[in-house]
Formats: C-alpha cells, sequence, structure tokens
C-alpha cells in the first residue's frame, strides 16, 4: 500500500517544518504550499489523503481554499489551522464542510489524532465505497433517503451534530450510524441519557472524579466522556442538562478539555459529540432555559429525523423488519400480517413513532397464537385525525399483496380488552395462570390460549420470575 500524502497550507516556515516533521514520523508523505494558488495547483497535480491548512494566506484564507476544494476535490479532507481562541472561525470551517481544525500553538498529540482519524476516514472510503456497515435505517420514503444521504456527508467531519426529532423517531439510531459510518467507527460510542443522571451527580459522571473529591469518593473514577476518547459521545436529551452544566459542557466543546471533580488540572480528550432531544431547543434559548452560546455549538449541522407520520409508506417493510426480530427473540415462527391489520396500522397516526410501533407489534405478536396477526391483536390508541392513506402491502414470509387503502382503517381495532394498561393486565394474567396450573409453564400457556414460547418471553419481558 502506498503511503498517505498530506498537503500542508501555511506560509510560516517553522510551522511547515514542524509538521512535515511530525506527519514524517507517523510514516506519511507531505507537500507543502505557502499560498492558495500554489496549493490549488498541487491539488490539481496529484491526489492527497489530507490538506492541513492554515486560516491567514497570502493571497486569501483558509476558508477560499476549503470552498474550492468542496467543488473540485470534495472527497479530500480538509483540516483547519486557527489562531487560538478563534472559534467563530473554526465553528464556520466546519459549517463549510471542513473535517476539523486544531488551533495554534500547535498540540502535537491533538494533530497526530486529528490526522490519524482523516487518514482513517478516506482509507476506509476508498477500501469500502464509503461505510463498512449496510443502512440500518429502514425505508424508501424520500425523507429517509434525504436522511440517509445527510448522515454519509457529516460522517466524514468531526462537527458537532445536533439531531431533532419526536420522541421513538431512531435518534439514537441515527447518533450510531453516523459513528459506524466514519473515522471513529473503531472507536467507543458512548450514549448518554443527560435527563436520567441526578443533577448532583451529573458533573461525577459525566468528568469523572479524584479520590477523596466528596463523601463517598474512594477511588478514583473515569467520567462518561474520557470512556468515549476516540470515539463518539451521544448526548441523548441534552435540554435536561442544569445550566452549571452546560457551562461546563461547552468547555468540552471548545477547548476539548475536561476537568474531573477535585482535580486542579484539566485533561485533553479527544472525542466528537453528538446531541439530541425531542425538545424544542431554539425555544428553551429564547425563554433562558438553554444557554445559547452552548446552542450554537452543538448545533453546528442540524439533522432532523422525520416522524412515523410523515412517511406512511415505509409502515409495512418496517413493520415485516420489527416483526422477524421481535420472533428470533422469542424463537417462534414469524406469522403473516393480514391485509386489514395492515390497513390498520397504516391508518394510525403513530404518536409515539417507531418506537409505538415496536410495542404494538410486540403485544400483538403475544396475543397471537396462529399464523396471522389479525386486527383483534392490534391495540391502537384514540387518534384525532388519520393520516393520508396510501396503497400498502400486507407482509408474510411468502410473499405480499396490494390492499386498497382503508376509509375506516382506526375503526377495524374496535376497543379490544388491554387498553392503557396492557402490560399490568398481561402481568395479573399471566400470574393468575401460573398459579392455577402449579407453575407448569405449558398448561398456563395453554390456559392463556398462547404459545410455550410466547410465554416465556413475556414472563422474561415483564419481570415475573
Amino acid at each position: 500500500m502506498t503511503r498517505p500524502t498530506v498537503l500542508i497550507v501555511d506560509d510560516e516556515p517553522d510551522l511547515l517544518e514542524l509538521v512535515s516533521l511530525t506527519l514524517g514520523r507517523m510514516s506519511l508523505d507531505t507537500r507543502t504550499a505557502a499560498d492558495v494558488a500554489s496549493a490549488r495547483a498541487q491539488l490539481l497535480a496529484q491526489s492527497f489523503d489530507l490538506c492541513l491548512t492554515d486560516m491567514r494566506l497570502p493571497d486569501g484564507d483558509g476558508l477560499d481554499l476549503l470552498a474550492w476544494m468542496q467543488a473540485n476535490c470534495p472527497a479530500v479532507p480538509v483540516a483547519m489551522i486557527t489562531a487560538h481562541g478563534n472559534v467563530e472561525t473554526a465553528v464556520k470551517a466546519l459549517k463549510l464542510g471542513a473535517f476539523d481544525f486544531v488551533s495554534k500553538p500547535l498540540d502535537l498529540s491533538a494533530l497526530r489524532k486529528l490526522v490519524d482519524s482523516a487518514i482513517k476516514l478516506n482509507r476506509r472510503s476508498t477500501a469500502d465505497g464509503g461505510g463498512r456497515h449496510p443502512p440500518r435505517l429502514l425505508g424508501t420514503s424520500p425523507a429517509m433517503q434525504g436522511l440517509r444521504g445527510m448522515i454519509s456527508r457529516v460522517a466524514r467531519s468531526q462537527a458537532p451534530v445536533y439531531i431533532a426529532g419526536e420522541s421513538g423517531t431512531g435518534k439514537e439510531l441515527v447518533a450510531r450510524q453516523i459513528h459506524d459510518s466514519g473515522s471513529r467507527a473503531d472507536g467507543p460510542f458512548v450514549p448518554v441519557n443527560c435527563g436520567a443522571i441526578p443533577t448532583e451527580l451529573m458533573e461525577s459522571e459525566l468528568f469523572g472524579h479524584k479520590r477523596g473529591a466528596f463523601t463517598g469518593a474512594v477511588a478514583d473514577k473515569q467520567g462518561l466522556v474520557q470512556s468515549a476518547e476516540g470515539g463518539t459521545l451521544f448526548l441523548d436529551e441534552v435540554a435536561d442538562l442544569p445550566l452549571h452544566m452546560q457551562v461546563k459542557l461547552l468547555r468540552v466543546v471548545q477547548e476539548k478539555a475536561v476537568r474531573p471533580v477535585g482535580e486542579s488540572r484539566e485533561e485533553q480528550v479527544d472525542v466528537r459529540i453528538l446531541s439530541a432531544t425531542h425538545k424544542d431547543l431554539a425555544e428553551l434559548v429564547a425563554t433562558g432555559r438553554f444557554r445559547e452560546d452552548l446552542f450554537y455549538r452543538i448545533n453546528v449541522i442540524e439533522l432532523r429525523v422525520p416522524s412515523l407520520r410523515e412517511r406512511p409508506g415505509d409502515i409495512p417493510e418496517l413493520v415485516t423488519a420489527i416483526t422477524r426480530r421481535l420472533c428470533r427473540k422469542m424463537e417462534r415462527d414469524t406469522p403473516a400480517v393480514s391485509g386489514e391489520a395492515m390497513r390498520a396500522l397504516c391508518g394510525y397516526a403513530f404518536p409515539g413513532n417507531v418506537r409505538e410501533l415496536e410495542n404494538i407489534l410486540e403485544r400483538a405478536l403475544t396475543l397471537s397464537s396462529g399464523g396471522e396477526i389479525t386486527p383483534e391483536h392490534i391495540t391502537l390508541r384514540p387518534v384525532t385525525a388519520p393520516i393520508p392513506q396510501t396503497p400498502v402491502a400486507a407482509t408474510s414470509d411468502t410473499g405480499s399483496q396490494v390492499i386498497p387503502p382503508a376509509t375506516d382503517a382506526l375503526t377495524t381495532t374496535g376497543q379490544h380488552a388491554l387498553g392503557e394498561q396492557l402490560e399490568g393486565i398481561e402481568r395479573q394474567a399471566i400470574i393468575k395462570a401460573l398459579e392455577q396450573t402449579r407453575y407448569n409453564k405449558t398448561a398456563a400457556a395453554k390456559l392463556l390460549g398462547m404459545t410455550f414460547r410466547a410465554l416465556r418471553y413475556r414472563i422474561k419481558k415483564l419481570g415475573i420470575e
């Protein structure tokens, strides 16, 4: 394999020499340019794996070169060298498509990590056409195709990404796909639910602590941020961060450094930050509940995950995939979905999105003992208005058929027994059946009208044993 080649663009001879020596020790070839014009000439004359450019150049600036490269050699990652503290310019570069940035005076350790990530990304893209992992976001609707296209683009950057969308749309799945498709795929992916950590423990959980920092701190503890070193930190429900923690997170984003509780010095961290929430962050900024400066730092690139209402044509594919996955977990054959049941699902507005669809199908599989899911197995919450109907295909393992739009898809489900308290009622019914059969699961399953495997799965799921 040929050695990767990096183009270094700067008008300071000392910096060119320092960077060239540093990259040479990493077994990389380097070429240098002192201005925009000579950089363009070299980029047209040969292929490069990375371009490192200063922001200020004699005949223009790094942003000019970045814009030119986006049009003429978009496959080459560009990293910007910025003046210390000039975060605004760095954020602007990231928005325009820069891979990452490093500040002067150069931290050679940070520079080596940046270059290594960029080279890995470019080599992986060349080897496998842009990603090692098959798409896991299902759906062929225009909304989902557009989302997948955005994911492939932002995966080539280190810029912070803010993922917006309703609850249950799959924001964490989007974050995982960004991670898996980028240069950090070999590093850890650390998801953090900001709303699930008690406020008094949040700083210690995120940034770690030193032994003796507070009562109960009997040993040093690594924080979640540090555990994502070399990989991706996904902050879910970031809107739930208290204001004092927002200040500390801002420093992580800007300076790439954290200070554990009880430590006097900061530690450098190399993590990419992705964040998400179902709340309206802009509204929280306007009302003073979320810091404006942090909002603009984590929202360098925004991805919006569409609701299931916006892509009803994807429902049949999702039903098939989810049903098969659940049946593998239950160790049972995958039943067909009747046309009437599919019409009911495709006519429902899904306020809980894909997560709600999965819960509905899990309940339907529990209730269906035969080879088909029918409307009586589908429990839907009342909705105020149906979504527009399009022809859909009922799914099964043997094939599919086109079903015309239903005008009364919601009413076909009726008022079935379990309602919103289904799990509580299920638990009571299963416990009663087990007691009646002296905990003979085979007999209890027969009494309940379900398969033994389905009963065993529900017992585990409901935590009865």
